[in-house]
């Protein structure tokens, strides 16, 4: 906390420096769990070839990941309210470092797998804390801009991850893959020591009864005296409520209890709201255009290994450039307009795709038009997906939330997500054998029709809103239809 210095700027709009610095050190860690993803769409050409393993292990080593990462996610949720949150980055960290070291070691496909199990655990953990972190600390003014840094970083990592297999790919057959996963190992120690230094979550300190050290930290991320009191008023009001309310029905309800049993009004509604964007962001096929982007480029027309790994590293210049754009707009254009506009051009592109690769599948000749289509439908599609669901997906369940149950409601969220990207990634060969891979990007596509009308009638608009006031929005009688 020391570390951090208060701004002396007294604009209330200015972004803080200190706020900033610490979104950016904890979102650091979703560059390696973005690393994981890109890298191992390419290595997964050369683990295959090296360990000889079918089509069924490699969508195994594909999901396993999300399957482990889903534990993390659930368990997450109760360890960062008891050690709190800036320790659950570092607990995310170190299971990072081990996993990574272990999949670089990779003698055999059983150790594979058991470094990418641990290193799904480490996933779960950091893919529910570092937005929630994030939003804790972020004045209402830049929190949308703060709380996609983790998306950003997610999608650099991918570019990384997809720049390493280009590279690195060059390497025997033997040694390439495996430096191409244990070099991740390398990053997480450097977080470790970064997130050390930076201050708790002053929401997490009030749910502990921590006011003064709540106080101090908010001097650090508030440009001004008066911010922070306000900061620190409206925190303090929401914790009286949420306690007057406890003592009035006298009995204890745990956050579980909450969602589960009998929960609060705010609380449903917003496990309902967060579950349900979290299952559409992979239900309109993400994973299987990132993980298996060779696979549709080779199918397109592109046979040439070097050049399908360098078609994957101009997806992930477009994945990362269009979540930067994402990053500014937040806060100024807001999270409806981007979210229906995104969702609106995937629903496009899909079909696009779905209809040039049925095309190129089924026609000797392979005309040009077709396949130019299906590779340029499959960038489209990456740059609508990166405006908006990407990263609002972990933008609004970070913000929607009440204190109490914020964490196990995420945990519970991104549960669903790692579900939903497991059952992609998994199935996504058996499904394109089965129903062609035209037919699944079209399928996918009238996924991606449920999901726009899902986000128009039950996601309002968010930018600008206080936590505090977001969870009082929630909380109305007539719960907002797409306000």
């Amino acid at each position: 906390m020391e570390n951090c210095q208060l701004s002396r700027v007294e604009e209330p709009k200015k972004l803080n420096k200190c706020a900033c610095a610490s979104a950016m050190i904890a979102s650091t860690i979703s560059i390696i769990f973005g690393y994981d993803t890109g890298v191992m769409s390419g290595a997964m050409i050369f683990i295959k070839e090296d360990l000889k393993i079918n089509d069924t292990q490699i969508e195994l080593l594909a999901g396993i990941l999300n399957l482990c990462a889903l534990i993390g996610s659930l368990t997450a949720g109760k360890t960062s309210d008891y050690i709190g949150r800036r320790y659950t980055i570092i607990l995310a960290s170190i299971l990072f470092l081990m996993g990574s070291l272990l999949m670089g070691y990779g003698l055999n496909y059983p150790i594979l797998m058991a470094g990418r199990c641990i290193a799904g655990l480490g996933v779960g953990f950091a893919l529910m804390i570092v937005p929630i972190y994030t939003a804790e600390i972020s004045s209402a003014a830049h929190r949308g801009k703060l709380s996609s840094l983790p998306e950003f970083c997610i999608s650099l990592g991918i570019l990384l991850g997809y720049v390493s297999n280009y590279l690195l790919g060059k390497l025997s057959l033997r040694i390439g893959w495996r430096v191409m996963l244990g070099v991740a190992a390398i990053p997480s120690l450097f977080i470790i020591f970064g997130v050390v230094r930076m201050p708790e979550s002053p929401r997490w300190l009030v749910m502990k009864g921590r006011f003064e050290d709540a106080k101090s930290v908010l001097f650090l991320v508030s440009n001004s005296k008066n911010e922070a009191e306000t900061r620190l008023e409206e925190i303090r009001m929401t914790a009286d409520i949420r306690s007057s309310r406890s003592q009035r029905s006298k009995m204890k309800v745990s956050c579980w209890d909450e969602l589960r049993f009998k929960p609060i009004l705010a609380a449903r509604w917003t496990l309902f709201v967060a579950v349900g964007i979290h299952f559409f962001e992979h239900a309109t096929g993400v994973e299987a255009v990132v993980l298996y982007s060779p696979r549709i480029f080779k199918i397109s027309g592109i046979r040439n290994k070097n050049k399908l790994l360098l078609a994957n590293v101009g997806l992930g210049v477009t994945k990362t450039l269009f979540i930067l754009v994402a990053t500014f707009l937040l806060d100024k254009v807001g999270r409806r307009p981007l979210l229906l506009i995104s969702t609106a051009g995937v629903i496009s592109a899909l079909t696009a795709l779905g209809v040039g690769l049925t095309v190129v599948e089924h026609s000797k000749t392979q005309p040009s038009w077709a396949i130019a289509l299906s590779i340029s439908a499959t960038y489209i599609y990456i740059a609508f997906f990166s405006i908006g669901i990407s990263p609002i997906t972990w933008v609004y369940t970070s913000e929607i939330f009440p204190l109490k149950v914020r964490a196990v409601g995420a945990g519970i969220a991104v549960a669903v997500n790692r579900s939903m990207n497991a059952a992609v990634s998994m199935s996504f060969i058996s499904i394109y054998k089965t129903i062609t891979i035209g037919g699944t990007f079209l399928m996918f596509g009238g996924l991606g029709v449920m999901a726009w009308l899902f986000f128009y009638f039950f996601l309002p608009e968010t930018k600008g809103r206080s936590l505090e006031e977001i969870e009082t929005m929630f909380s109305k009688k007539n719960q907002p239809r797409g306000q």
